[in-house]
Order: C-alpha cells, then structure tokens, then sequence
C-alpha cells in the first residue's frame, strides 16, 4: 500500500529513458576515439615483462660443471 507513487515515477522515467534520444556530442566522441595517441606505449611488447617459468633456465653464466642444487 502506498506504492503507487513511486511506481508510477518510475514508470514515468523507464519511459522517458526508453522513448527519449539523448543529445550526443559527436565531435567529443570522434575526439575521444580518434585520438590515435596511445598514453602508455613505452615501445614493447605487452609480452616482453611476462617472464615464463616454463622456459628453460639460463646457464651461461655459470661455469662447466658447476650446477648448483635448486633444493
């Protein structure tokens, strides 16, 4: 009891979303998209700071015969 206001409101502003076209600012929007900067391109790859732990270990700097326990 007592809703019928408030559904009623917000009847009245679901239609008013639904029916109404909002006004858009094309120029912002080619602005924004066309922009063709990049803000956070250091010039690598995404991939180069992903270091993979599957890869195999580098040993070069580590004398012949030397291996050294990893336990």
């Amino acid at each position: 009891m007592g809703r019928g206001r408030a559904k009623a409101k917000q009847t009245k502003v679901a239609r008013e979303l639904k029916y109404s076209s909002p006004t858009m600012d094309l120029d912002a929007l080619q602005r924004e998209i066309g922009s063709g900067t990049v803000l956070h391109d250091d010039g690598k790859a995404d991939d180069d700071d992903y270091d993979d732990p599957y890869a195999p270990a580098d040993l070069d700097d580590e004398g012949p015969g030397e291996r050294r326990s990893r336990y």
